[in-house]
């Protein structure tokens, strides 16, 4: 048995009581799993498979075909942003098409897997702790703005001002703890969101209206 962080990326009917499920998975690439028994009431995969769940999945690999078994869920992160709004599922099942037209079945594709989640979360902070270093290494040159005000006092100085933002905001709007902490008080000194596409902009207005934010 092999297990791996995945997220689901579609699910069809294989019989009167189970399903193929195909991930994207951070060890094994993109594969498709037959989950058995999912459609019954009783199974150990209620609630645990719909479009875009990310969890800890285990499966029995096959020796004659590409569809294995899938043995076990475990549930990470349910993305329910994503089904809050109809225009961000439209674009995720997008982006499965691409997935699945760019990759090679069964082939590993890290890098592709951790373009969302914790590690766009984790690369993040490593930019943004960069940025803070680099204005701490070389002050008579850089310095960390995250006030309007203060980037008008380190321009006249002469400086350079570095202003931390973030782009594609909308993916993280349900997890306000994350919010806080790039952009609150206290926080990593990030000072704006972008707004990706049209239906974001109050959501984005809302987590983005505490003091000093901007």
């Amino acid at each position: 048995m092999e297990t791996s962080a995945a997220i689901l990326l579609r699910k069809r009917k294989f019989s009167d009581t189970s399903l193929i499920v195909s991930w994207c998975t951070e060890s094994f690439g993109c594969i498709q799993t037959v989950a058995k028994g999912a459609r019954r009431a009783k199974s150990p995969f209620a609630g645990k498979l719909d479009l875009f769940f990310e969890a800890e999945i285990s499966i029995v690999r096959s020796r004659k075909s590409d569809l294995h078994t899938l043995a076990e869920v475990v549930l990470k992160n349910l993305f329910a942003g994503i089904r809050s709004n109809y225009l961000r599922l439209q674009t995720a099942a997008y982006f499965v098409e691409l997935i699945e037209i760019c990759t090679e079945r069964d082939h590993r594709e890290p890098e592709l897997f951790g373009l969302g989640g914790a590690h766009a979360m984790k690369r993040a902070d490593l930019q943004i702790e960069a940025v803070r270093a680099l204005a701490a290494k070389h002050p008579e040159t850089w310095e960390l703005a995250t006030t309007a005000a203060d980037i008008r006092r380190i321009a006249s100085s002469g400086k350079i001002a570095a202003l931390m933002g973030l782009e594609g905001g909308y993916a993280i709007i349900s997890q306000q703890g994350r919010w806080s902490e790039i952009f609150g008080s206290r926080g990593k000194a990030a000072r704006f969101a972008k707004e990706d596409r049209r239906g974001h902009r109050s959501e984005l207005r809302k987590n983005l209206a505490s003091p000093g934010v901007h």
